[in-house]
């Protein structure tokens, strides 16, 4: 998740899924790790497109995106978006 201080979205997103997400089968998955887009962006993540809106979601796997969630556009569509990029997924 790459956010930034005083993003009002990534506030939205913390009250409505954050306590539920690491208890999810996505959050198993895809366990959440924050990155703020105003630091130095970790060696790891170079690969990683621009970020031009916080929240956005990058999903990684070996090192490369295999898909991106722009924006949090309520809890029903964030699922639902989570859903696709968890269907890209190797099993």
């Amino acid at each position: 998740m790459f956010e930034q201080k005083g993003c009002p979205w990534c506030a939205k997103w913390d009250r409505e899924i954050a306590p539920i997400y690491p208890k999810s089968a996505e959050g198993e998955r895809l366990p959440l790790r924050r990155v703020d887009i105003d630091q130095p962006r970790p060696a790891d993540l170079a690969a990683v497109g621009p970020i031009r809106y916080t929240p956005s979601f990058v999903a990684m796997e070996g090192g490369k995106e295999v898909g991106r969630i722009t924006g949090y556009p309520g809890d029903d569509v964030f699922w639902g978006l989570l859903g696709q990029i968890m269907a890209k997924l190797p099993q």
